[in-house]
């Protein structure tokens, strides 16, 4: 069935950016106000940042320009991801993106002068205010890889021209690729990237599934050129600021930010490809016997253990299963859920033009927006309870926090989704003392929570330390250098158990983390956090969840570290991730015990 036209979906299963403003005018009249801020501050504040008063008092006026910033941006770009074939929005947000590219090169100022300024006075003015204590810290700690204010006033207006490699690869991806319809034995299909990721890949029938694979991956790879070239010029702009801001490498610069270690960054992809591998390989092995294969190739991952025990499950139906599931959260969380579904904060929506996977964005003070592609299956109830742990985090943070203080380490931004997908499946294991179901439970732990994190995401990883090790050596990446890096990293993790081909090494041209830093690799960092509370709420009960709350309300607060001290978890060793590999392996042993007793 090929995709309708955004203008012609059903409203009701999309989400209502009414919630943000009422109309465009609203908007319009809020991104002058900002605008119109940002140059009273300049003028007020440039050059008099010298006491501490002033400099409060100058922050206070940024955190209401970032809230007015933050609406208008959101209101825009969630316009643009639900369909990137629609002229107007597009063209709307290049201007707003231009706008808010001038606020911030207008507002440089700022954060220069304070760290130029004497430190002493910096050290008073966060005593004197909670609210921005914070931010002063960051801004001192940054402080050795400030450039020259000029240099920084330059960069911050270059900020549209340096999200152009995202864009690019977005609309190459989402307007460009018209994907041809595909043939298995006589049968037609129509074929998307929609389509592919959230129905073929998960096709029961092996000749449609690997069809429907060879169809989409002969596609993306008419693109690999202009999409390698993206991507080589975003991870060179990264190298490039690396260098000028003074870090040792492109590495050290993008951690920085997510305040955790080179140490903490590299133990997540060493020891989950080494140590969960066999396991998985183990998986990949029970899936190809169960489903009687000849082979075991890289588009057979994503099939189900039990493929006649797949329940069909409506948004309707979904509510009560998620409702339930979070209740352990609490009335006020089960309430923010309830909201979500009852005032449109979802967009379910398949449609052309909209973009691929799913996705939560907080509008602070605001509500959040989720996007997803529902498909009637048990896997969208996980992704949108996954979503909406970003929802209740934002929520949660949002009253807690000023909005200088909800820039949680991206480190540790997936926790909060991930452990609604384990609380999810602990309800559900409560619920049936049915052997089939259980396996059922525990399967889609695996498929999805655990593969699409801990594997998934983590050859993601892999691949792209790979591609940075390059760029910080000088050299520069082709479509070429890219599909060879992608499928040496999967052959390395799946061996002999799985056949990688071509199609499997041009799934780098799938994923835009890429151009979102080291973000890949913090999938399987939150998630292994989620699992070691998880674990603890399962044996503690009510006071493990406070503990949870309190983390969530904490936003950036604290550090990762701090964040999982919080919660009762030393994530500065090895352990936790080590106890996480050998839940997942233990799960997969429990499948497999479970198949041979379902089939004596």
């Amino acid at each position: 069935m090929e995709l309708k036209s955004r203008k012609d979906v059903p409203v009701e299963l999309t989400w209502d950016l009414s919630l943000i403003y009422p109309n465009e005018e609203a908007m319009q009249a809020d991104a002058k106000k900002a605008e119109d801020k940002s140059i009273e501050m300049e003028k007020a504040y440039k050059g008099r940042l010298t006491d501490p008063e002033t400099i409060n008092k100058c922050l206070d006026d940024l955190r209401e320009v970032e809230r007015l910033t933050d609406w208008v941006g959101g209101y825009c770009s969630l316009a643009v991801e639900v369909d990137y074939t629609d002229e107007y929005n597009m063209a709307r947000f290049g201007r707003i993106e231009r706008l808010m590219a001038e606020i911030e090169s207008r507002l440089s100022f700022i954060d220069s002068q304070l760290i130029e300024g004497d430190e002493a006075i910096l050290r008073a003015a966060m005593e004197r205010s909670e609210a921005n204590r914070r931010h002063l810290a960051d801004v001192l700690r940054s402080k050795p890889h400030y450039l020259h204010p000029e240099t920084e006033r330059a960069l911050a207006a270059l900020g549209q021209t340096m999200s152009a490699p995202y864009t690019i690869y977005n609309s190459a991806k989402l307007a460009d690729m018209k994907f041809d319809s595909f043939t298995v034995e006589g049968e037609t299909f129509p074929l998307g990237y929609s389509l592919f990721e959230d129905d073929y890949e998960y096709d029961r029938r092996a000749a449609v599934r690997r069809a429907a694979f060879e169809a989409f991956s002969k596609k993306i790879r008419q693109y690999e050129n202009v999409t390698a070239a993206a991507y080589n010029a975003q991870v060179q702009q990264e190298k490039t600021m690396a260098t000028l801001r003074g870090f040792d490498s492109v590495f050290d610069s993008l951690l920085f930010n997510q305040k955790v270690t080179r140490e903490m960054y590299d133990r997540q992809i060493d020891l989950i490809t080494t140590r969960l591998a066999p396991h998985m390989r183990k998986y990949a092995r029970l899936l190809k016997k169960i489903h009687k294969l000849d082979k075991m190739t890289f588009a057979d991952l994503k099939i189900a253990v039990d493929p006649d025990y797949d329940p069909r499950v409506t948004i309707e139906e979904s509510k009560k299963y998620i409702v339930d599931g979070l209740s352990i959260l609490g009335e006020d969380y089960v309430a923010m859920v309830k909201e979500a579904y009852d005032k449109r904060w979802v967009d379910f929506a398949k449609n052309q033009g909209k973009s691929t996977g799913g996705f939560c964005a907080d509008v602070y003070g605001k509500n959040s927006f989720i996007l997803l592609s529902w498909n009637d299956r048990m896997a969208d109830v996980f992704t949108l309870a996954h979503e909406l742990g970003h929802a209740g985090h934002d929520r949660l943070m949002g009253r807690a926090q000023s909005i200088l203080d909800t820039r949680v380490s991206t480190y540790f931004v997936e926790a909060p989704s991930t452990m609604n997908e384990l609380i999810m499946a602990n309800y559900l294991l409560k619920t049936s003392d049915d052997r089939r179901f259980h396996r059922w439970v525990l399967s889609c732990m695996i498929s999805n929570t655990y593969y699409h994190n801990f594997v998934t995401h983590l050859m993601e990883a892999a691949y792209q330390r790979q591609v940075y090790k390059i760029v910080d050596e000088g050299g520069s990446v082709t479509a070429e250098t890219l599909s060879r890096l992608m499928k040496e990293t999967l052959q390395a993790f799946w061996g002999e158990d799985v056949e990688i081909d071509d199609n499997a090494a041009h799934t780098w041209m799938r994923q835009p983390h890429y151009y979102m830093g080291l973000y890949s690799y913090t999938y399987s960092a939150g998630l292994t956090v989620a699992t070691q509370v998880s674990k603890r709420i399962q044996a503690e009960g009510q006071p493990a969840v406070e503990d949870w709350k309190k983390v969530l309300a904490a936003g950036g607060t604290l550090d990762p570290v701090g964040l999982a001290a919080l919660a009762g978890i030393d994530i500065t060793t090895d352990q936790p991730l080590l106890d996480t590999i050998e839940t997942i392996g233990g799960m997969i042993d429990e499948i497999c015990r479970l198949t041979d007793e379902l089939e004596a």
